[in-house]
């Protein structure tokens, strides 16, 4: 089941129920959630096939596998019969291929260098099971990296997400506790890392992760970043 859009009443009930005052810090997702980076990610795994000797796959079932890590993406493109050898040797080409072209197409959805903005005054950290180099470069060339007092990607810690060792290593840095912190992303990995952490998990609804809504439903769901900001009193004199 992919990310799909909720209906308007869906967002609006789920929105007005958790009570965010008490939020100080807030944990992004990357891909699906800041960037759109879909198309790229799209390409590199095909062009790693194309390299490997196998079949292209649609894009639809590539974006399925986003979102456990480069790993887990390629192992998965290739599929069960692929050895280790051809997953390392396959691995190692998809990582060049998408450092090269890891800004071809992608780009900042709409409203999220505003929302940024105006979160700017929050400690705001990246937490991604995308390589934390690869992530850091395209921060920088989207200028949003300056939003973030920390950034951590998949070969940060021994574990990736769902795992809570990456958000609790961000809330000590922030001296937050999890209840004043707040996780966005699109899929159900980052719905599962927050209820990990015991944080608050907000999932947007125009990304591209695998959510199952009934099994890993989010405190609120997101049309839009800039949504964020009113529900976290964000010009209504909270400063």
């Amino acid at each position: 089941m992919t990310a799909e859009k909720a209906p308007p009443y869906y967002n609006r009930v789920f929105m007005a129920a958790p009570n965010l005052s008490s939020v100080r810090a807030l944990i992004f997702d990357l891909d699906g959630t800041l960037i759109d980076s879909q198309r790229d990610l799209i390409r590199s795994v095909n062009a790693t096939l194309q390299e490997m000797g196998r079949e292209e796959l649609h894009e639809d079932t590539i974006s399925g596998y986003i979102g456990h890590g480069a790993p887990q993406l390629v192992s998965r493109a290739l599929g069960e019969n692929a050895s280790n050898h051809e997953c390392n040797r396959a691995l190692q080409f998809f990582l060049a291929h998408y450092n090269e072209h890891k800004l071809d197409s992608t780009c900042a959805y709409a409203g999220v260098p505003e929302a940024l903005e105006l979160l700017a005054h929050y400690p705001m950290a990246i937490l991604t099971n995308k390589p934390v180099r690869v992530s850091m470069r395209i921060l920088e060339g989207l200028g949003l990296a300056k939003y973030f007092r920390a950034v951590y990607g998949g070969n940060s810690f021994e574990t990736k997400k769902p795992d809570p060792l990456g958000a609790q290593t961000i809330l000590r840095e922030f001296a937050a506790s999890p209840n004043e912190a707040l996780l966005i992303g699109d899929s159900e990995v980052d719905v599962q890392t927050a209820r990990n952490a015991g944080t608050l998990a907000a999932a947007v609804t125009y990304g591209f992760g695998t959510h199952d809504r009934a099994a890993h439903p989010a405190d609120i769901y997101l049309d839009r970043l800039t949504d964020l900001v009113p529900l976290l009193g964000v010009g209504a004199g909270r400063k």
